[in-house]
């Protein structure tokens, strides 16, 4: 039986690789574009089990862990653990808002 990733994961894991693209590469404009990308991934496998409404507001919520990301990177937290948190928060909200609804 083939099992599909929960949206949860890619949208967390979205942040993650995006970050490590930008700084593997350097290009911090190649990131972006990794994590456009895996946003609209999330939205075209949400789109049918969380509708348009909910779709907006993780795309929303992904953008405010992305700004957070960047303020959270200038404490003692860092710049990996704060990316890793943001992730976390994306997940887990994004498991509640479709993943959930879609094994109800």
């Amino acid at each position: 039986m083939h099992r599909r990733v929960p949206v949860a994961v890619l949208a967390a894991l979205s942040l993650v690789v995006s970050f490590a693209v930008a700084q593997l590469s350097g290009v911090r404009a190649l990131g972006g574009a990794v994590l456009v990308l895996g946003a609209a991934w999330c939205v075209v496998r949400a789109w049918r089990p969380a509708g348009p409404a909910r779709c907006a507001l993780l795309v929303v919520l992904g953008a405010v862990c992305f700004v957070a990301s960047h303020v959270l990177a200038r404490t003692a937290l860092g710049p990996w653990a704060s990316v890793a948190l943001v992730a976390a928060v994306l997940g887990v909200v994004t498991w509640f808002v479709v993943d959930a609804r879609s094994r109800a």
